[in-house]
């Protein structure tokens, strides 16, 4: 038996509390408020701990044993990761799409395969952003100019040479920046390779997916595609150049073929074995590998091997290739190549708009954001991307240009279609943010209404003086209110945005954006020029934010509170679209989960799961693996739970009310559900009350009183705190839920369980004998 496993047994059919905490950088000592913790099971990474044994205290509230579950390392377990993840932001979006299809009774490989082709594009803007950087800006129009190489010794050792050699030298940038997304994406696959399930049916509801299905081989198959068509793209880039130079019989057999791996890329992506099985679980099945599969895995690997081979191939011919290389002001075929691709993303979002249209009309209940949730999520991380690459290809050409005042004096000026992408998400913001604000000023007086009612329900005899401190929870609630507008608003953003990219056609024409808007439209051009340069800032400002705000949410668990749960929301996911996604940390919480409680059950303990924020999804998505003889002998308390507020609003087909009334129908009902008015990001689980609502539904939720009292207690000067999306293990409320349902768990059927009857001495194979982190 593993040490730490023998100091943390508990007494024969006793009640362990397993907490899961939520979005914070806290500590299982703070999580279990217990000085002295010792850890259990796990690793440092994800680990089970529990209090020093032989303290007073290391009991809980009903005699139940204390454990906590701490998973805040799996999404960023450094600074470092956390700051390398915010540029992979859009492909987290992209990702987070395909999640976030309406609910359907039928497969919809339709808007997988439409998602899919979307995650592809984004693939090709990030290669064409590191293209513009290396080939256009500096290989093309730096190294061709000597007021540009002027100082630059790291520059002008290439200056001069013929152009052919300047884009062979510098394709090893955009080939390095393709091989760091490739490695980062096979490095996390490898990380988990401990966890992955073999030969278990995958269930009939997708939450109850993650973490269980076997993802790794769909992730390698997206990954060699993307792989594929990035090559694909730096080689389409390369042969349009080179094209300048006239179209010879070798130029055209390598363009076939580069266009060839292209509509292999979309074909696969485009065949059933990949979007009927990969995120739809209707039927069950093993998570083992057909035949049709290993075909598909072949296919895939060969290509990306043909993609790698032929780019080499290209690379040579453009080093190789005589005659002189005429003197232009941009890249040949860049600007077009990369309108052309802004042009398939437009394509692919709006036949993706069509159909979820066509599926919302079909529907004659509620629908949450319209039925285009996957339509958001995809426009806005192709605006992000479009934004963050025209960003950099803005900046540098800043940075080489020393700074030149005017754009008639630039040297290395940026793409047109580059300009009016920053254009275009300056507008897209500033019209967002004033929507923002009208919708704020419109909803406030009803929103401010609903916080005094329930302001005067709580604190029907506050004395008169402490009225500023009745203002300020009657704000905060306000405050809290506003969190559904805000997932409309998105929607907004993202509509905006995918209007804005259709500026970038106009890049086709010569004329920059001042002098046409200035023609056209008869704003002057310098006020257009000057919209520009705040709309790069601005974008400049949000990497920046976004930079910083790893750095404080990795660091500082207040700031990680509010806004790490939109990270973690977003990498709770399997990678299904993106390769280059962040992993997925349910891969590993959610098996780990399963196979403690299913060890503590099968030893003869009753666990009561409590889950804050997060953790409360956690927890559900593991309630929905576990057999019937587990849950029998489980019981749930949430708080703060987004389960309900958020997720069913974001990702219906994954959390519905079926999903919900599944997961408390396995428990038995034993679940309680705490929330507060003024929590902005937790809500209730039944909710809101109906008239034809059951007992038991209304039985889980309760509603906690925020803050307790606006009178300073005796011997305080200050009153109680409002707590919001703070968790509630320091409420009387809590307790009083853990002793209810450690009660009902002590005085329900019990079920013979095989491994009680095993001595203490445990066989190597015993799950609980093993430490998780190393299998």
């Amino acid at each position: 038996m593993d040490q730490r496993e023998a100091n943390g047994r508990t007494a024969a059919n006793g009640v362990v509390e397993l907490r899961v905490h939520g979005v914070s950088t806290a500590g299982p000592d703070h999580v279990l408020d217990r000085p002295h913790v010792q850890q259990v099971a796990g690793d440092a990474e994800g680990g089970f701990y529990r209090p020093r044994p032989g303290q007073y205290d290391s009991a809980g509230v009903g005699g139940v044993t204390l454990e906590a579950y701490r998973w805040n390392n799996l999404p960023s377990r450094s600074a470092s990761r956390t700051l390398a993840m915010v540029f992979l932001l859009p492909f987290m979006l992209i990702n987070v799409a395909i999640w976030m299809r309406p609910a359907s009774a039928r497969p919809d490989p339709v808007i997988k395969a439409l998602c899919r082709l979307l995650a592809l594009t984004l693939t090709a803007t990030y290669v064409l952003s590191s293209v513009g950087v290396a080939l256009d800006v500096v290989a093309w129009k730096c190294m061709s100019s000597a007021d540009c190489l002027a100082g630059r010794s790291w520059l002008s050792w290439i200056g001069g040479r013929p152009a052919g050699l300047r884009l062979a030298v510098l394709a090893l940038a955009p080939a390095a920046a393709i091989g760091l997304v490739w490695g980062i994406s096979a490095r996390h696959g490898r990380s988990l390779q401990a966890m992955r399930a073999s030969d278990r049916p995958i269930p009939g509801r997708r939450l109850s997916g993650v973490g269980q299905w076997d993802v790794e081989p769909l992730v390698g198959r997206l990954r060699s595609i993307h792989v594929a068509a990035a090559f694909a793209t730096l080689d389409v880039s390369l042969l349009t150049a080179r094209a300048v130079l006239g179209i010879s019989g070798g130029t055209l057999a390598l363009a076939a073929a580069t266009g060839l791996v292209l509509i292999a890329c979309v074909v696969l992506l485009c065949t059933p074995p990949l979007n009927d099985d990969s995120t739809q679980q209707d039927t069950p099945r093993p998570s083992g590998t057909t035949r049709q599969e290993h075909r598909l895995d072949r296919a895939a690997s060969a290509l990306r091997t043909i993609a790698l081979g032929l780019t080499v191939a290209v690379t040579a011919h453009v080093l190789t290739s005589s005659g002189p290389w005429p003197v232009t002001d941009e890249l040949p075929g860049y600007d077009l190549t990369v309108i052309v691709l802004f042009i398939g993303q437009a394509a692919l979002l709006a036949a993706l708009g069509a159909v979820l249209l066509r599926r919302r009309r079909r529907r004659t209940d509620a629908v949450p954001l319209l039925g285009l949730g996957s339509l958001a999520a995809a426009a806005a991380a192709i605006s992000l991307e479009v934004t963050f690459s025209a960003e950099l290809i803005y900046r540098v050409s800043d940075v080489l240009n020393r700074d030149a005042p005017t754009e008639g004096t630039l040297v290395t000026s940026p793409p047109r279609a580059c300009t009016w992408a920053i254009l275009g998400f300056a507008l897209a913001a500033l019209v967002t943010l004033a929507v923002a604000g009208v919708v704020a000023l419109v909803s406030r007086p009803g929103r401010m209404r609903a916080a005094a009612s329930i302001v005067a329900r709580d604190f029907p005899d506050a004395p008169g003086d402490v009225e500023p401190r009745l203002r300020q929870v009657r704000r905060t609630i306000a405050r809290a209110r506003f969190t559904e507008r805000l997932v409309s608003l998105a929607v907004v953003y993202a509509c905006l945005a995918g209007l804005g990219m259709t500026t970038v056609v106009l890049g086709l024409l010569k004329t920059n954006p001042g002098e046409l808007i200035q023609r056209y439209v008869g704003v002057p051009a310098a006020l257009v020029h000057f919209g520009i340069g705040v709309g790069s800032y601005l974008v400049a400002a949000i990497i920046v934010g976004l930079l910083l705000g790893g750095i404080f949410a990795h660091r500082t668990p207040g700031f990680r509170r509010y806004v790490g749960v939109l990270w973690d929301l977003g990498t709770f996911w399997p990678r299904a679209c993106h390769p280059f996604a962040p992993a997925c940390y349910a891969e590993r919480a959610v098996p780990e989960l399963t196979r403690r409680i299913t060890y503590l059950v099968d030893r003869g303990d009753a666990v009561l799961l409590t889950g804050h924020s997060h953790g409360s999804v956690l927890i559900a998505a593991t309630v929905l693996q576990l057999p019937p003889r587990v849950t029998n002998r489980i019981a749930l308390l949430t708080h703060g739970s987004p389960l309900r507020r958020l997720y069913s609003r974001l990702f219906p087909s994954c959390v519905s009310d079926e999903v919900v009334h599944e997961i408390a129908d396995r428990v038995g009902w034993r679940w309680v559900n705490l929330w507060r008015d003024t929590d902005p990001i937790g809500g209730q689980i039944f909710s809101p009350p109906r008239p034809d609502q059951s007992e038991r539904e209304a039985a889980v939720d309760r509603r906690l009183r925020d803050p307790r009292d606006v009178v300073a207690p005796p011997g305080d000067i200050v009153p109680p705190a409002i707590n919001g999306h703070r968790p509630c293990e320091l409420e009387g409320a809590f307790d009083d839920a853990v002793r209810d349902l450690a009660e009902r768990l002590r005085s329900g059927p019990r079920t013979t369980l095989l491994h009680t009857l095993r001595p203490a001495s445990h066989s190597p194979q015993d799950p609980g004998s093993l430490d998780l982190g190393d299998r």
